[in-house]
C-alpha cells in the first residue's frame, strides 16, 4: 500500500460553514449549534428518514396524512380581504379530481407568481381530508412541469433545529458535498472487498442519497464504512494516548510523605467510604509505580469525588510537584475553588484560581507567576489552563473534571505541561461498564457507588401537571418554613430561546403566587453577572427559590436547598433527571424530588420516571438508560455535552469496533497509523487531531 502524505485538498474539509453558498453569520451560527462549525460537520449531519414523493395517486383516492405528488391545473384564488385572519386558498384540478392549495400568512406576489391561475404546476406534500375536500397546507414543492427535475421523488429527512430549515440544510449539504477531494485510501483492500465498502467520497455521496429504509440502516455499506473510519480514528487516539505514557516509563515516583494527606483525614467532619477508601489507594498506587497514571474516576452525584481528587492532589504536593484541577466553566471552576479551600484551609494550605484570557489585573499575573516559580502548588482552572503562556515549574498531576467536555487533544496538552504527568479523569455521569471499556478504553478505572455516611435518601414522587397547583401549595409551606427550593423548567425544543421563554413565564407566574417569598432566576443566556447575582441570592438565603433552566445541572452547591421540581420531566433523560436531583441532599435536611409530568406519555417515558423514583444509584440509573435507549443515544449529545460517536452506534457496529482495535494495532505495528492519523484523526475524532487543527 502507496502512503502518500496528507493532501493538502483536505483542509478545505475544515473551512468554515460561511464558505457554502447561501450561507452568513446568522445561518452559520444555527448550523454551529445543531450540526457544527465546518464543512466536515455539515457531511457528518447524517439523515435520520426519508420522504417518498413517488406516490402519484388519483385526487379521488387520496390517502389522508399521506404525502403525494399531483400534476394539476390552477383554477382559482380565495385571496382573504385585508385585515381579516384567514388562510389563502388556490383550488386547483385534474382529471381525477380537486384539491385546496392552504396558506397562512401568505404575500400576495408571492401566491399569484407561484400558482398563476390557469397554468399547469407539480405539487408536492402531505395531504389532509377536511370536510370531506382533499386539501394541502403549504406544499414542500410547486414547481413547473419542465423544472420537475428539480423536486426529488426520494428525499432525505435530518434533524433540525429552531430557524433551520429541510430547504436550507439540503442545499448546505449539497454545496459540502462538492468539497468532497479525493483521499488515498487508509483501509486495506483485503477489509473494503470483504465488506463490499465504497471509498470514502462514495460513501458520504450515498450515505445524503438514501433510496429506501435499508439505506439509513447501520450495516448500510456506506454507513458502516463511515462507522468503521469514525471507530478506526477513536482507537487509534487511544493508541496515542497509551503511547504517550509509555514513552514516559519509567516516568516519575510520587511517593509523597503522607503528612498533608494524614492531616487532611484528620479534620475531615466524616468518615471515608469504604470506594472512596478503595479509590484513593488505587491512585496512590499509579502515583508510586512508576509507571503514568492514567485513570478515570467515576462517582455519582454526592460520591466524594472531589475530596479523593484533593487527596491525590495532596500526595503530589507532598512530593514537591504542583497538581491542576481543569474544569469546563467558570461556575464550577469557582465551586472547586471555594470547595477545596475550605478542606485546605484548616491544614494551613490553599489553592489558587485561574479563569480566561478575557480576565486581566495583577491576580491572574501573579497567578501566572506562583505557577511558574512554583510557588502556587494547586490551582483550579478552565481551558485558560491549556494556553500557551501558562507554564508550570513542575506540574505532577492533571485532574480533568466532568471529563466527556474534554476530548483526548485536551487531555494530551494538559499532560505536556510537565514531565510525566498523571492524568486523574473524573466523571459525575455513571457509565455502564460495556460502554466505559469502549469509550474510554486509553483508562484505568476506579467507581465510588456509596454516598456518604450520613446523606439522607431523597424522596421522589411523579405527580400529573394537573396537581400543579398542589406542588406551589406545597413550595409555599416549604418556603414558609424557612427551606430553600429549585424549580427546573422543562426543555421545550432544541431552542434556547423556547426553553427560556418557559423559565421566564415560570418565574413570573411563582412571583404572583408567592408574594412573601423572594424568587430568583437563572439561566444560560444571562449576562454572567446577573446570573451570578441570582446564585448567590440562593446560596445566601436572601432568595428562597431558584427558576432555572438546566444551567444548575452541574456544578451547583447548595447544601441548604432540599426541594427539587422538574416540570415536564418526560422530556429528559435519565441521566440528566439523575444530575438535577442530586442538586438536593446534601445537607441535614430531609430532601425531596417531584417530577411533574404532563399526560399522555410514552411507556418510555413512564420506565424512566418509575425508574427515578424506585432508586438513586445511578449506575443503576446509567444502565435502565442504556437499555431504554441503546449504546448510540447513550453517549449523544443531551447525555454528555459532545458526542462520542457521530456515525457509529455502539450497539450495531460491535464487530467493527472489534475489527478497528485490531487494525489500529496492525497500523500502528507497521508505521500506517504515521502517515494515516492527521487524515483519520481531523475527520472524526477531531478532538484528537493534536497537529491537524494547529495546521488548519
Amino acid at each position: 500500500m502507496v502512503h502518500p502524505k496528507r493532501p493538502q485538498e483536505l483542509f478545505q474539509l475544515f473551512a468554515a460553514t460561511t464558505s457554502l453558498p447561501g450561507v452568513g453569520a446568522k445561518l452559520a451560527a444555527i448550523l454551529e449549534k445543531r450540526v457544527g462549525s465546518y464543512v466536515i460537520d455539515v457531511l457528518r449531519h447524517l439523515p435520520i428518514a426519508i420522504i417518498d414523493r413517488s406516490q402519484k395517486p388519483p385526487l379521488d383516492a387520496v390517502i389522508d396524512g399521506a404525502i403525494a405528488t399531483f400534476d394539476i391545473i390552477v383554477v382559482k384564488h380565495d385571496k382573504p380581504p385585508r385585515g381579516v385572519r384567514r388562510p389563502w386558498r388556490v383550488f386547483c384540478q385534474n382529471d381525477t379530481g380537486s384539491i385546496e392549495l392552504v396558506f397562512f400568512h401568505a404575500r400576495d406576489d408571492y401566491i399569484q407568481r407561484l400558482l398563476p391561475v390557469g397554468e399547469r404546476r407539480i405539487i408536492s406534500g402531505r395531504t389532509e381530508i377536511f370536510n370531506n375536500r382533499v386539501q394541502m397546507a403549504h406544499p414542500d414543492y410547486v414547481v413547473k412541469p419542465d423544472e420537475m427535475a428539480s423536486m426529488p421523488e426520494i428525499e432525505p429527512v435530518y434533524p433540525l433545529t429552531a430557524g433551520l430549515t429541510p430547504k436550507v440544510l439540503r442545499r448546505a449539504i449539497t454545496a459540502a458535498l462538492a468539497t468532497i477531494p479525493t483521499l488515498p485510501e487508509w483501509i486495506p483492500p483485503s477489509i473494503m472487498a470483504t465488506n463490499n465498502w465504497p471509498d470514502f467520497a462514495s460513501a458520504m455521496r450515498t450515505v445524503h442519497a438514501p433510496q429506501n429504509e435499508a439505506d439509513l440502516l447501520p450495516n448500510n455499506p456506506a454507513r458502516a464504512r463511515l462507522a468503521f473510519d469514525e471507530l478506526l480514528a477513536n482507537q487509534i487516539a487511544l493508541n496515542m494516548v497509551r503511547q504517550q505514557a509509555a514513552d514516559t516509563v519509567p516516568g516519575r515516583i510520587f511517593a509523597g510523605t503522607g503528612t498533608l494527606t494524614r492531616a487532611l483525614m484528620d479534620n475531615l467532619p466524616f468518615a471515608l467510604t469504604k470506594a472512596q477508601t478503595n479509590a484513593i489507594a488505587e491512585i496512590k498506587s499509579d502515583q508510586e509505580s512508576g509507571k503514568r497514571m492514567l485513570r478515570m474516576l467515576q462517582g455519582d452525584v454526592g460520591s466524594g469525588k472531589t475530596l479523593v481528587a484533593l487527596a491525590a492532589m495532596l500526595h503530589v504536593v507532598e512530593s514537591g510537584a504542583q497538581a491542576a484541577l481543569l474544569v469546563p466553566t467558570e461556575v464550577l471552576a469557582r465551586q472547586h475553588y471555594q470547595s477545596l479551600n475550605k478542606m485546605l484551609a484548616p491544614i494551613g494550605k490553599s489553592a489558587s484560581l485561574l479563569l480566561g484570557q478575557g480576565r486581566t489585573g495583577s491576580g491572574r499575573k501573579d497567578t501566572l507567576s506562583g505557577l511558574a516559580d512554583g510557588t502556587i502548588d494547586i490551582v483550579v482552572g478552565t481551558h485558560a489552563l491549556l494556553s500557551e503562556n501558562v507554564a508550570f515549574a513542575d506540574l505532577g498531576l492533571a485532574v480533568v473534571d466532568e471529563q466527556h467536555r474534554f476530548g483526548v487533544r485536551q487531555r494530551l496538552i494538559l499532560g505536556q505541561k510537565g514531565n510525566g504527568v498523571d492524568v486523574l479523569v473524573m466523571t459525575a455521569t455513571p457509565i455502564p461498564r460495556s460502554l466505559a471499556m469502549t469509550a474510554y478504553g486509553d483508562l484505568e478505572q476506579s467507581r465510588l457507588n456509596e454516598k456518604p455516611a450520613g446523606r439522607l435518601a431523597i424522596d421522589t414522587r411523579v405527580m400529573p401537571n394537573d396537581r400543579l397547583d398542589q406542588v406551589i401549595d406545597g413550595i409555599r409551606r416549604a418556603l414558609d418554613a424557612g427551606k430553600r427550593a429549585y424549580w427546573i423548567c422543562p426543555l421545550v425544543e432544541e431552542s434556547d430561546k423556547l426553553d427560556i421563554a418557559a423559565a421566564e413565564d415560570r418565574f413570573a407566574s411563582l412571583v404572583r403566587a408567592l408574594p412573601a417569598h423572594k424568587v430568583a432566576l437563572a439561566h444560560g443566556k444571562m449576562k454572567a453577572p446577573e446570573r451570578d447575582e441570582a446564585m448567590q441570592a440562593f446560596r445566601d438565603g436572601s432568595a428562597q427559590l431558584l427558576v432555572a433552566t438546566t444551567v444548575v445541572e452541574v456544578g451547583v452547591d447548595v447544601p441548604e436547598a432540599s426541594i427539587m421540581i422538574i416540570e415536564h420531566a418526560e422530556r429528559f433523560g435519565l441521566a440528566q433527571l439523575h444530575q438535577l436531583r442530586g442538586r438536593v441532599g446534601r445537607g441535614a435536611d430531609k430532601s425531596s424530588c417531584i417530577l411533574v409530568y404532563a399526560p399522555p406519555i410514552s411507556d418510555t417515558s413512564k420506565t424512566r420516571l418509575t425508574v427515578m423514583r424506585d432508586t438513586e444509584d445511578g449506575f443503576v440509573i446509567a444502565e435502565e438508560d442504556l437499555k431504554l435507549r441503546g449504546p448510540g443515544e447513550f453517549l449523544g449529545q443531551r447525555q454528555s455535552g459532545v458526542p462520542e460517536f457521530i456515525l457509529a452506534d455502539l450497539g450495531a457496529h460491535a464487530d467493527l469496533l472489534s475489527l478497528a482495535r485490531t487494525e489500529a494495532r496492525r497500523m500502528a505495528t507497521d508505521g500506517t497509523a504515521l502517515t494515516y492519523s492527521d487524515m483519520l484523526l481531523s475527520l472524526f475524532e477531531r478532538d484528537s487531531a493534536v497537529r491537524y487543527l494547529a495546521a488548519g
